[in-house]
């Protein structure tokens, strides 16, 4: 059994324990469906589910580590689930989409232009 922000560190999902901790308290992290704190002990077979800026993961625990290892190593402490794999490779496709469609402008604003855009947040 493994601290879940101790887990989720040495599997990668963050880059620093203390990130991983701020999450878990913020209530991204849930274990068995239902929040938990940074001190919750996780074991072989948990369902996790992971919310990280628009992503959601939901990954079953295969291995537990003390210490953080290689990204290869991290790849084998979990499984990621078929609806999670989909709705992520969907959400992808969808924000590759988005970028594609707004329209970007060929050069870059003049003094005057800039001078407009900026009065224009100032007085909204």
């Amino acid at each position: 059994m493994i601290r879940i922000d101790k887990w989720l560190w040495a599997a990668r999902f963050f880059k620093t324990r203390s990130l991983a901790k701020k999450n878990v308290e913020q209530g991204k992290i849930k274990v068995a469906g239902q929040k938990c704190k940074p001190s919750r002990n996780v074991q072989l077979g948990d369902a996790v589910i992971i919310k990280k800026s628009d992503v959601i993961w939901e990954v079953h625990i295969t291995g537990l580590a003390e210490k953080r290892g290689s990204a290869t190593i991290a790849q084998t402490l979990y499984q990621e689930t078929e609806e999670s794999i989909k709705s992520r490779e969907s959400q992808t496709l969808l924000k590759k989409a988005e970028y594609h469609s707004t329209p970007k402008p060929d050069k870059r604003p003049t003094k005057k232009q800039r001078r407009d855009i900026k009065s224009f947040k100032n007085n909204n």
